[in-house]
């Protein structure tokens, strides 16, 4: 299993596009550093340009890579949320691509508790821009065979882990003036 999920990470790192499971719901993922990869995922989802996508890490440097000016309350929060289905909201690094973050000055950052997704990011050595595994406006993704009709031949790979454990999307929190608020109330409960 490890030696194909490096073979799927160097998909992703060098710009191809992986379907795989969360812990929450199956995300659809490629380089977040690559803009033209990023660009190709928001084609094959038909997301609008404006709705920015989250970017999944596998530890706190990549944290620090992709956001700045972190307070320690955001800190303490993803030292207590991750990993799992909780997603920060945080000012974003220079190093992140207006495409992903549709041109704000943050970005969403998850580190998932799925070990498959972890050993993915792990090994891409790269934060991947990865929105839920669905056509915009449909269910997020948590079966594989429903998300196999939409994607197919659009993708390069699906990787099927059954069906997802939550099937609800994380958690967003933002802190604001020293505040967390939950944006959108997801599987975990804040």
């Amino acid at each position: 299993m490890d030696l194909d999920l490096k073979t799927h990470a160097n998909i992703i790192k060098n710009g191809g596009l992986v379907i795989f499971p969360t812990e929450t719901v199956y995300g659809i993922g490629t380089n977040a550093f690559n803009e033209n990869a990023v660009k190709r995922l928001y084609d094959v989802k038909k997301r609008p340009l404006n709705k920015p996508i989250s970017l999944l890490v596998s530890n706190m440097d990549m944290v620090n890579q992709i956001a700045k000016d972190i307070s320690d309350i955001e800190y303490e929060l993803m030292k207590k949320y991750f990993p799992g289905p909780f997603t920060i909201i945080l000012k974003k690094s220079n190093l992140v691509p207006d495409i992903v973050t549709a041109n704000q000055d943050t970005v969403g950052v998850r580190m998932p508790s799925n070990e498959i997704a972890l050993k993915l990011i792990e090994y891409a050595n790269v934060p991947i821009a990865a929105p839920s595994a669905n056509i915009s406006g449909k269910p997020s993704g948590t079966n594989i065979d429903m998300i196999a009709k939409d994607f197919d031949g659009k993708v390069d790979f699906i990787i099927d882990d059954g069906k997802s454990n939550l099937g609800i999307a994380s958690t967003i929190v933002q802190v604001v003036n020293g505040v967390p608020k939950v944006l959108r109330q997801g599987s975990l409960k804040i």
